[in-house]
């Protein structure tokens, strides 16, 4: 009798050290996943930015891209000479406006 009772002591305290083990392992397993959600969470915020920039960057490539092509075009290098410059070909005159 007594020595059932020392065996079953025995089964609850392995009992009690497996339930400790599993809920450990459990609670592990959670904090790991809610913290790879949170960095998959910023790093998609920091992809979106990126994206953005990106998108931007591209728009204003663009931009000096025609800029560059209307610069390799005489009539508006001529028109951009006058414009800004005040010059003016032979035999022609500049009108100023107020």
């Amino acid at each position: 009798m007594v020595q059932s009772k020392s065996i079953q002591a025995a089964t609850k305290r392995r009992l009690k050290i497996w339930l400790f083990l599993i809920v450990l392992f459990g609670g592990w397993a959670v904090y790991t996943v809610i913290n790879q959600m949170i960095q998959k969470d910023n790093l998609n915020e920091q992809l979106l930015s990126l994206e953005a920039n990106r998108d931007a960057m591209h728009q204003q490539l663009q931009e000096l891209e025609n800029k560059v092509m209307l610069l390799n075009d005489p009539e508006y290098l001529s028109q951009l000479a006058t414009k800004e410059q005040g010059m003016v070909k032979e035999g022609e005159q500049q009108i100023f406006s107020e």
